[in-house]
């Protein structure tokens, strides 16, 4: 049995580590905020600019003579994965639940005989993967630590390697791995489909009814002018779902470890009350049993 100055060390630990997780709590509960009103802000641009490419797809004819980021090269052998996950942990099983869906996709993948490269935004997707995948499979990461918060520097950053490597034909299927923020309590590990880009054609319409637009200059040259600016618009977008949901996971985690550190010193306090009360009463036996010999 513990002694009671070891019982008194490990209740003044957990109390400090308590006093962490508060402060760390409130810290998160203070970025959520602003995170959070990022993320929506971003949701009604990519969305609209997935209705203009919509759009602009339906007067195709030919979706073949399409540019390559929308019609593809034509195979599906290769595959690039992003997957963006923290810079820093402590935030529950946030990055971990991305790393586990991208992982399961690319374990599929080879099964079926294909080629898989990772490329991981954020340093703790990298920690996770680089257990399970071979450096041949895993690209060196691209990190952003130090900064307060993302923005469209970082995600055009992302889309420029991506394209590059496209262009070079590295891969032919391109596809993004985030967490979709749903609520403090809830993050979807999302994947989304970059390249070939994947339009919906058939919600394209604005809610105004059916209207016929003309296009100048045509379609497949204003393609060529969006499709690249969408890859980063919607990295964008998943950075900054990404920084939201792990607030919320961050603000989640911090709470229930504050909770679980309170019922520890409770039930600390218990054990070294109990302690202290037999040491006394053993005490007060040895004087009472030492009185009555004399």
């Amino acid at each position: 049995m513990a002694s009671l100055k070891e019982l008194r060390n490990r209740i003044s630990s957990v109390q400090a580590t308590q006093k962490i997780t508060r402060a760390m709590q409130m810290v998160a509960a203070s970025k959520l905020r602003r995170a959070q009103e990022a993320a929506i802000a971003a949701r009604p641009y990519a969305e609209r600019m997935d209705a203009v490419l919509g759009n602009l797809v339906a007067g195709i004819s030919d979706i073949s003579s399409a540019p390559r980021l929308l019609a593809g090269t034509g195979q599906e052998q290769s595959y690039l994965l992003i997957v963006a996950t923290a810079e820093r942990g402590l935030c529950g099983s946030f990055n971990a639940s991305i790393a586990r869906l991208a992982r399961e996709h690319a374990r599929k993948m080879i099964r079926d005989g294909k080629n898989v490269k990772i490329l991981c935004v954020g340093r703790k997707g990298y920690d996770v993967l680089r257990r399970d995948f071979t450096k041949g499979e895993l690209l060196p990461p691209i990190t952003f630590q130090g900064l307060r918060a993302v923005g469209f520097a970082q995600a055009k950053q992302v889309a420029d390697q991506v394209l590059a490597s496209f262009a070079n034909d590295e891969f032919d299927v391109c596809t993004l791995y985030y967490a979709k923020f749903q609520s403090v309590l809830q993050q979807t590990p999302t994947a989304q489909q970059l390249i070939p880009a994947r339009v919906d054609i058939d919600n394209s319409e604005p809610s105004g009814g059916d209207v016929c637009y003309d296009y100048e200059p045509e379609e497949n040259e204003i393609l060529d002018t969006l499709l690249p600016g969408n890859v980063a618009i919607q990295i964008l977008r998943a950075l900054l779902e990404n920084a939201a949901s792990e607030q919320g996971a961050r603000m989640s985690a911090m709470d229930n470890a504050t909770r679980n550190a309170g019922e520890m010193i409770d039930s600390l306090t218990i054990t070294y009350n109990r302690s202290r009360q037999a040491q006394i009463t053993k005490e007060l036996i040895e004087i009472i049993s030492g009185a009555e010999a004399l």
